[in-house]
């Protein structure tokens, strides 16, 4: 799996970097990074939660 974000409707809210650390991270500009494109199977549950959890449903995991 890996994961696929939208920018265009990514508001930065935050809530994937609260659900998943160590695979999302908001820095100073504001701004969301993704730090780990292909979440272990250890990080994957934080993941789908941070994907349902988008208010902009700007997060998308696919299959490789």
């Amino acid at each position: 799996m890996w994961i696929v974000v939208d920018y265009d409707r990514c508001d930065s809210h935050g809530i994937c970097a609260d659900s998943a650390p160590e695979v999302f991270e908001i820095r100073d500009d504001d701004l969301m990074y993704v730090l780990v494109e292909r979440p272990t199977a250890e990080q994957l549950p934080q993941v789908e939660t941070a994907v349902r959890g988008c208010p902009k449903l700007a997060l998308s995991l696919r299959e490789e």
